[in-house]
């Protein structure tokens, strides 16, 4: 089965290659596609769009009022632009809302660090704590972690590994010698793999072991998840519940954990602020520009809107966010009466697995059987260069069709891939395709997303490329319009899909996954 697959897909995929090459396929012109590109050209508003949602409203964490406040400000811009919008309720999570952080270093020396405290960390009201460092022991096995235990009380305990090198790999690659780069790497991966049994050693994983330390009159709990680049950590959420769990920066935990280690003692002053909410609803943002001739067929532009919060949700998924309001600004201008309806989903708590997808396509199966095709955005700031048929057999046929008036600039990079394979779970097109329902991911050129943006505290609005996301604006806007136009319905029958390399078994085409509609209330 499998020899067969790879050759239907490899034929499918030459043949859509034949028509990418076809001598007449890059002067394909249409009006509305050349309109497109002036509207994006001459009046874009991106930059005044990530200026408002970025530094005026900032991260989007799911159950904070900077989330209800963006759901709120999508709608009244929609509203601007003469498109019908609205706030969508799908289920309710804990409210939270952050507050300021301030983590020095007094002995042996004053040090103000570079430290925040995990989203969802319980605050410290007024008060302002001032304690010693301690660090998880390597002991023996659960029973002498328990005997050891009480020494936590008025703490603050260091449960991450000291980073041998502060460098990414491509830094040493380019200045080290082979050597010196292979002995550094054989070296962390010891590290990395003592630190992991010192973790299991102690009777707890890394998601219990801080409401064990909690429980015990720790401090609070000190962490670096360090996210492989300068400077740069992943910033996610806390597991205590009364004390305080503060990621510090590589460099400045590196400090505490050498001074520590050393018989320095030092101490740090801890003051973090945060307000619980209660429970809080949650929404999905909805815009549309109803069909003229097809009002029940639906083409969609998907983006998650909700964002962690470690910086401002820039590249993920702020500029998806962006991508997909500046599409409907310019078919709203250029395209006001599409033949199918085009309908835009800003989706709420993407990160916690899906959940606003999830919960739309739950709830509107009279929608998710007349969609046309769903475009997702949702991988960071750069152009479009990937577009895979997620399994679909016939995919190709009007992807290609479709590519084809979508101006050669644009076009050129972007490879195809057919039939390609469902995805699982990565984003909000997933939610989508275990439906059966043809959507596409968008996927976009890496820019280091994976490293220095994705979750972490440097993704902000300065990591955006504008000239690639005014590319992927007016791709989204003539894909939508070409899908709306097409007279005919897209095909949804699935592939047969081969064996997996890596398991030896048959991939499955994926089940839909129940969102979650009441979160983070345990």
């Amino acid at each position: 089965m499998a020899s067969i697959f790879s050759k239907c897909a490899a034929a499918i995929f030459v043949a859509g290659s034949a028509l990418l090459s076809h001598p007449g396929y890059g002067q394909l012109k249409d009006p509305v596609i050349d309109n497109i590109v002036k509207e994006e050209t001459d009046n874009s508003q991106l930059q005044v769009l990530a200026h408002e949602l970025f530094d005026r409203i900032g991260p989007r964490l799911v159950g904070t009022p900077q989330m209800a406040k963006a759901n709120e400000w999508a709608v009244a811009k929609y509203g601007a632009w003469g498109i019908e919008a609205k706030n969508e309720k799908w289920g309710e999570w804990r409210g939270w809302e952050r507050g300021i952080s301030h983590i020095d270093m007094i002995t042996p020396r004053v040090k103000s660090l570079e430290a925040t405290q995990l989203a969802w960390s319980p605050g410290m009201g007024d008060k302002t704590i001032t304690a010693e460092l301690v660090i998880l022991p390597d002991l023996t096995d659960s029973v002498a972690f328990q005997q050891w235990l009480p020494a936590v009380k008025g703490k603050f305990v260091m449960i991450s590994l000291l980073q041998p090198t502060g460098r990414p790999d491509y830094n040493w690659q380019e200045f080290a010698t082979p050597a010196s780069f292979e002995k550094m790497k054989k070296e962390r991966t010891a590290q990395q793999e003592a630190w992991a049994a010192r973790i299991k050693k102690t009777g707890y994983t890394n998601r219990t072991l801080p409401a064990a330390l909690e429980k015990a009159g720790a401090a609070g709990v000190v962490i670096n998840n360090w996210s492989a680049g300068f400077g740069v950590d992943k910033i996610f959420g806390a597991y205590t519940k009364k004390i305080p769990t503060i990621d510090i920066a590589l460099e400045d935990y590196g400090l505490l954990y050498r001074l520590t280690e050393s018989g320095d003692k030092p101490t740090i002053r801890v003051h973090t602020e945060s307000k619980e909410l209660g429970v809080v609803p949650t929404f999905n943002t909805i815009a549309e520009i109803k069909g003229s001739e097809k009002p029940d067929e639906y083409v969609i532009l998907s983006a998650h809107f909700d964002s962690w919060d470690g910086g401002t949700g820039a590249t993920d998924n702020g500029t998806g966010t962006l991508t997909m309001m500046e599409a409907m600004r310019i078919l709203k201008t250029v395209y006001p009466h599409p033949k199918r309806t085009i309908l835009v989903g800003h989706w709420g708590s993407e990160e916690e697995g899906l959940n606003g997808s999830r919960a739309f396509v739950e709830d509107h199966p009279e929608i998710v059987q007349h969609i046309q095709a769903v475009f997702n955005q949702d991988n960071g700031t750069g152009r479009v260069v990937n577009l895979s048929g997620q399994g679909f057999l016939y995919s190709y046929e009007y992807l290609q069709r479709w590519l084809a008036k979508v101006p050669g600039n644009i076009r050129d990079s972007i490879k195809t891939t057919f039939p390609g394979v469902p995805g699982g779970g990565g984003s909000d097109f997933a939610s989508f395709v275990a439906m059966g329902a043809p959507a596409f991911s968008l996927s976009s050129l890496n820019w280091s997303y994976g490293t220095y943006t994705w979750h972490t505290n440097r993704d902000t609005y300065d990591k955006i490329v504008f000239d690639d996301l005014r590319n992927n604006a007016i791709l989204a806007a003539a894909l939508a319009y070409l899908a709306s136009e097409d007279p005919a319905t897209t095909n949804r029958e699935k592939s047969v899909l081969p064996v997996s390399t890596r398991t030896g078994e048959q991939i499955k085409w994926p089940e839909p996954t129940k969102s979650i509609r009441k979160g983070g209330l345990d």
